[in-house]
């Protein structure tokens, strides 16, 4: 990539918007918009989700039926050891702050527990406030993309309409077309990453990097790609799971949707991959060797001790 493509991600700040606390009704500051803040969420992800008994849960529980774990003031009873008593799903989900947002904002800071008329519509409402905050990811990262310059009056447009979908009124909420819009939405994520791969592979020419190259959706379970050269490589919804990509170069690559569970990671660069998001990190396998976009955290079990 570039050098000239680099860039600073803080989607924590998107649009034209700065880091001061904005006026909305939710009272939220624009600076924990896409970051999970659990302490000012109602265990919204350990209650409205369901989940079956896997290598990633240790039990089955239903859509609507609070986890075991759950505690009455919302914590979880083993946030610590969830991975050492087989709920390795919990340490990879991430809702990009839906769940503060239907707290907080949508019900207006009114639990489930001692408002139990709410419950329904607040499970319901999560997975829509869901999607509507991972778009609003995805769209804040193409703002700080210097290749996608041309689109981005289009991409705050976008944000901002998508944005005030997330104060409407849960009644609302739940009438919602998401799937339209998110079909709308996806046509400028389509635009920004042709852009960005199209930059990668232009200040390729003249060497002698021959990039691989995959369709959209690409079956790559297992697959061996060890030091793999696949920068701008279009990855969108591929099945990477246990890929071996230990020491690969993802520089530019669409990741959008990406099957990365227990893919090798270690030692790889991902710093200017685009659309990556801390859920697929968290379910894949890595080391302080692996470079990450500067919007992603290291997950702490890539830090300890197999």
């Amino acid at each position: 990539m570039s050098d000239g493509d680099h860039r600073q991600r803080n989607f924590t700040t998107y649009g034209h918007h700065n880091n001061t606390a904005d006026s909305s009704p939710t009272g939220l500051g624009r600076e924990s918009k896409l970051r999970a803040d659990c302490e000012s969420c109602f265990g919204l992800c350990c209650v409205a989700l369901p989940y079956a008994a896997s290598v990633d849960f240790a039990i089955d529980k239903n859509a609507g039926q609070p986890c075991p774990n759950l505690q009455t003031d919302f914590r979880c009873g083993m946030h610590q050891n969830l991975r050492q008593h087989g709920f390795r799903g919990c340490t990879v989900y991430d809702c990009f702050g839906a769940g503060q947002q239907v707290s907080q904002g949508t019900f207006g800071g009114r639990d489930w527990r001692r408002y139990p008329d709410t419950a329904q519509a607040m499970f319901e409402v999560f997975p829509v406030m869901w999607q509507l905050h991972e778009l609003l990811w995805y769209l804040a990262e193409v703002l700080t993309i210097p290749s996608a310059r041309s689109i981005h009056e289009d991409v705050r447009i976008a944000l901002e309409e998508t944005e005030q979908l997330t104060y409407l009124d849960a009644d609302i909420l739940l009438k919602l077309d998401v799937a339209a819009h998110r079909a709308e939405m996806n046509k400028l994520l389509l635009r920004a990453s042709e852009l960005v791969r199209s930059a990668v592979l232009q200040s390729l020419k003249g060497s002698a990097a021959r990039p691989k190259s995959f369709n959209r959706g690409a079956d790559l379970i297992g697959a061996k790609l060890k030091g793999a050269d696949l920068r701008a490589a279009n990855l969108r919804g591929a099945y990477l799971i246990a890929a071996d990509l230990r020491g690969a170069d993802l520089r530019g690559a669409d990741l959008i949707g990406a099957d990365l569970r227990d893919a090798d990671l270690r030692g790889a660069d991902l710093t200017d991959s685009i659309f990556l998001t801390q859920a697929q990190i968290n379910s894949a396998k890595g080391d302080g060797h692996t470079k990450l976009p500067p919007a992603l955290e290291y997950p702490a079990h890539w830090l300890l001790p197999a």
